[in-house]
């Protein structure tokens, strides 16, 4: 039960981060244990509305986060909130007064931690196209979702960022180009551009980094604790791994750098969520319309296609893992302009092989 001088002093602690150390938004952890009586401890929520309305929503924490986010609303409208739910809570981040929870964005925190159970638990060629899309595409329809490859809980105290998980001791031996391309790396490099990608593209209408990746540091992140006797061994970045030269880290940066450009020239974030054309599981392949771009994605582990028809119109490659800039083999003409025909393919008019 809020009181109102509890209620009160959260508002202005709100304000005064705002206004005085000119922050611009907040993250709101743990929304899930606020918004029910039952903290979601022990709940699987399967989306059924049942799950969201009724005596088990903690009301007055509720009423506070709308009244948070209208405050913040209102006096700032140049500062966004974000809510940590795991939910699904319907209208959370729709405005208040359409009578939803009035934050800006959610984290579509099942992305990463797909990611790692993929990785951590299947062979690659027993990877589930279907429900790697399922995963990204499955949101509230209007809500938009901060889409994130992996989350910073996975390079601290322990637990392994997804290059490290992907190659392991190898990044410490043969990250170097001076010593030839072992498979370890080579599928790893390869991978992790795909997963980033594909998760910027299809996760949500913002896209998250956090600050340095692996592209700061190979290894997991430890702050100094009792645990580590106030260690400062691992609380650091290594922020000139990107910029060596000899270095297969500046793959990696570039094509996020590229990536990231060609989100800003065709705007896919703020775009409408994507069309699913192809989801094949016997050719591993992905494929899927937004914001008038084509996005194909081959994650057979040694199969590569030669004249794969997909629905399209008009084709020029505009960004490729594969290019040798970023790392990858050049088995694809970026010379090349391919036109489609009138042929039918997964319920499109037209299509094209490439």
């Amino acid at each position: 039960y809020f009181s109102w001088e509890v209620l009160r002093f959260l508002l202005s602690n709100l304000r005064m981060w705002i206004e005085d150390y000119r922050f611009d938004g907040f993250r709101f952890d743990g929304v899930t244990s606020m918004l029910y009586h039952h903290h979601g401890i022990g709940t699987g929520f399967s989306g059924d509305y049942n799950e969201y309305f009724g005596l088990h929503v903690d009301e007055d924490a509720l009423c506070y986060l709308m009244l948070a986010n209208h405050m913040i609303n209102s006096l700032h409208p140049e500062c966004i909130t974000i809510a940590e739910d795991v939910s699904g809570m319907p209208a959370l981040c729709r405005p208040v007064a359409e009578g939803g929870g009035g934050f800006d964005y959610r984290l579509a925190m099942a992305i990463p931690d797909k990611w790692i159970q993929i990785i951590k638990e299947l062979k690659d060629e027993d990877w589930n196209m279907g429900n790697i899309v399922h995963t990204l595409t499955n949101r509230r329809y209007e809500e938009k979702y901060i889409a994130y490859a992996e989350s910073h809980d996975q390079a601290l105290v322990g637990d392994k960022t997804l290059a490290f998980r992907l190659m392991d001791a190898e990044m410490y031996t043969n990250m170097s180009v001076l010593v030839p391309l072992t498979p370890v790396i080579d599928r790893g490099i390869q991978l992790h551009k795909m997963i980033r990608l594909i998760t910027h593209a299809l996760g949500g209408e913002s896209y998250l980094n956090f600050m340095g990746n692996e592209f700061g540091h190979p290894e997991w992140l430890d702050f100094p604790r009792i645990g580590n006797n106030e260690s400062y061994h691992y609380a650091r970045r290594q922020f000139n791994l990107t910029e060596d030269d000899l270095l297969r880290y500046k793959f990696l940066n570039a094509f996020d750098r590229d990536m990231n450009r060609l989100e800003e020239r065709f705007g896919w974030l703020a775009s409408p969520q994507a069309y699913v054309s192809e989801k094949h599981e016997a050719n591993k392949v992905i494929a899927f319309e937004r914001a008038g771009l084509v996005f194909i994605f081959n994650f057979h582990p040694y199969q590569s296609y030669v004249d794969y028809r997909v629905v399209i119109f008009k084709y020029k490659i505009l960004l490729d893992s594969d290019a040798g800039e970023y790392g990858g083999h050049q088995r694809l003409d970026h010379n090349t302009e391919y036109f489609s025909e009138e042929y039918p393919h997964n319920y499109r008019p037209n299509s094209l092989m490439v």
